[in-house]
């Protein structure tokens, strides 16, 4: 385990309206259809979870989402960023095209959603929605041909210029609705690796930062599917970490009791979206409980470590069919039925 300073800003305001084992979706969606996305991202998750389209389209993916202004650069066959002028690409947000995002068919399900959600008067109800964080970002500028300086660079100024205009947007249609912003960073999974382009006090300071950049009442996290560095992550401040569910968390106990006990939020990913897709809650329910227990033993508080939690797919449901993504939301749901009938029947006890 790494031995990282704590990052002075924490950003875990308006955290009581995402707790109590809600569910919360993870991004992605398989539709090809914005409408019929957006009605499952709002009648699936306790949470509205604003989706992206990337089976409708590559520009949909978070990659092609992060640089829908960035002039220069563009999508590959492979899904990957290729850079096609050289001479465009720039590291201040000045440097980005002009125009709106939400006129981009990157963010084709993003103005669905929020088309649907004026026409449905869900004005005041919890809204949750992600984007490609900058470490992640920076990488793949990195391997598309940018020097490291450059590449993480641009990805911070895309992504705190993104995260600005989608919130405004979020906002002006949904004026009551608190919000959750994650920034969805997969290669936190190599940020310990040799050879890794930022050393992690980098990757700290690019992640706070651009949640920074949020307006305060905003609820904001990081993101990640795979198993990471977790006092790492911690170290940038974030109000909610969003996570798989792991036998290998227990090693963390001491990071995460803390975190619960400063009021902040865990996202726990307790239906797996790779490999077989169980048929009954049971097993997912079973290794949520199973991890709760051995964090208890550790020392976390039993009534926080539940009112502190929602609960979510492992990752987003893009690659799946539509009716297998059903049954995942389904799934999630019927474990955080569990969570929340545990969360009131302890307030009850305590009288809360």
């Amino acid at each position: 385990m790494s031995s990282v300073r704590t990052s002075t800003s924490v950003h875990r305001a308006g955290a009581a309206a995402f707790a109590d084992g809600a569910v919360v979706g993870c991004g992605s969606l398989p539709h090809r259809d914005p409408e019929a996305a957006a009605a499952f991202a709002m009648s699936e998750f306790d949470i509205a979870t604003i989706p992206s389209l990337p089976g409708r389209s590559q520009a949909e993916t978070m990659l092609g989402q992060a640089v829908a202004r960035v002039p220069g650069l563009a999508i590959a066959a492979d899904g990957m960023l290729e850079i096609t002028d050289r001479n465009a690409p720039g590291t201040d947000q000045g440097d980005l095209a002009a125009g709106s995002l939400l006129d981009a068919d990157a963010f084709v399900g993003f103005r669905s959603f929020l088309e649907l959600a004026g026409k449905v008067r869900l004005d005041g109800q919890r809204v949750k929605w992600q984007f490609i964080g900058p470490v992640t970002l920076g990488v793949a500028l990195e391997r598309a041909g940018l020097d490291r300086t450059a590449a993480f660079d641009l990805a911070s100024a895309c992504v705190r210029s993104s995260l600005i205009e989608l919130s405004a947007a979020v906002s002006a249609e949904l004026p009551h609705s608190p919000q959750m912003v994650v920034l969805d960073e997969p290669w936190l999974t190599e940020l310990m690796s040799p050879g890794f382009p930022i050393p992690p006090d980098e990757a700290i300071d690019r992640m706070s930062t651009a949640m920074a950049s949020l307006p305060t009442a905003t609820l904001t996290g990081v993101h990640c599917c795979g198993s990471f560095d977790v006092a790492t992550l911690l170290a940038s401040g974030p109000g909610v970490i969003s996570l798989p569910v792991s036998a290998d968390l227990v090693d963390w106990a001491g990071y995460i009791c803390r975190f619960i006990e400063q009021g902040g939020i865990i996202a726990w990913g307790v239906v797996p979206t790779d490999g077989p897709i169980p048929s009954l809650p049971d097993r997912s329910w079973r290794e949520l409980s199973d991890l709760w227990c051995a964090l208890v033993q550790r020392g976390c508080d039993p009534v926080k470590l539940r009112t502190n939690s929602l609960v979510s797919p492992q990752c987003g449901l893009g690659s799946h069919s539509v009716l297998l993504a059903r049954r995942i939301a389904r799934l999630t749901a019927d474990v955080g039925k569990r969570v929340q009938d545990q969360s009131s029947a302890t307030r009850f006890a305590l009288g809360a």
